[in-house]
């Protein structure tokens, strides 16, 4: 299969070189555009005033794998793969391997996952991988579920072009607990500025934060109540699978508002 790979810890992290690996020795045909420097929690950014730089990457891959590092955003690595490096359309766009996370509402912010949702909107399954340790470096489980996951939707495929949000536990593959299809859960984090001075008595100010994780969560109206969180899942040493998509209208809210407005 042809396979376009991009994430956010950027072009020479181990994760994404363990990934895109692990695919290729497996046989598929992978491309690699990434950013060229770590952009976390860069969202769904694009760069728009100022020009967009690729180089190719020699060495660092496996030698059947095209590597490009992308001086732009997550984003913008998999629209320059997608439109100007790659010929023909892939069979999927794979986000990560992350270091770290992103679980609940980690999505709005996270990198990896807005690479892969550019594959979707492209009507490209794509699925974005975490590794939830920010610490422990060990990709290869992660990579192994990767390499088996896409070749289960190879046999049957979804019914629709879709974004899978995937975290895997930074475990041994003999202690995760296995896989379980889960909701969007949600993290809320007590934040902070710290206020610092620099060398040159200027103020400056480092976002900090303390995550509070929310297991009790209100059940989504459209989905059966035992359906678990990614949050609770991820507790219980479970790989996660949660369908994404990127439209965010509020179906309720849009009843709701009609309601309001429908005597004017």
């Amino acid at each position: 299969m042809r396979i376009l790979i991009s994430n956010d810890d950027g072009i020479f992290a181990l994760g994404i070189r363990t990934l895109a690996d692990t695919l290729a020795k497996a046989g598929h045909d992978v491309t690699v555009v990434a950013p060229d420097i770590e952009r976390s929690a860069t969202g769904h950014g694009l760069t728009l005033h100022q020009p967009i730089r690729a180089e190719k990457i020699e060495g660092l891959y496996h030698p059947s794998i095209e590597a490009w590092s992308c001086s732009g955003t997550p984003s913008d690595s998999v629209k320059l793969g997608l439109s100007a490096i790659m010929g023909d359309r892939p069979d999927f766009v794979l986000s990560g391997i992350n270091q770290g996370s992103n679980l609940g509402t980690d999505i709005l912010y996270s990198g990896t996952v807005s690479a892969a949702m550019e594959g979707t909107m492209e009507g490209i399954t794509s699925i974005a991988f975490s590794l939830t340790s920010f610490t422990i470096r060990e990709f290869q489980p992660a990579a192994n579920f990767a390499l088996k996951l896409i070749g289960q939707l190879q046999e049957k495929p979804l019914i629709d072009s879709t974004l899978l949000n995937v975290n895997i536990p930074a475990l041994p593959e003999e202690e995760i607990a296995g896989i379980k299809i889960t909701r969007q859960g949600l993290r809320r984090y007590i934040e902070h500025f710290q206020k610092r001075i620099d060398p040159r008595g200027k103020t400056y100010y480092w976002l900090a934060g303390e995550l509070v994780e929310e297991l009790d969560q209100p059940e989504h109206i459209y989905l059966p109540p035992q359906l678990p969180t990614d949050v609770q899942a991820h507790k219980e040493n479970y790989i996660t699978i949660t369908p994404l998509q990127y439209n965010l209208t509020d179906v309720v809210m849009v009843k709701d508002l009609q309601s309001h407005f429908d005597h004017h």
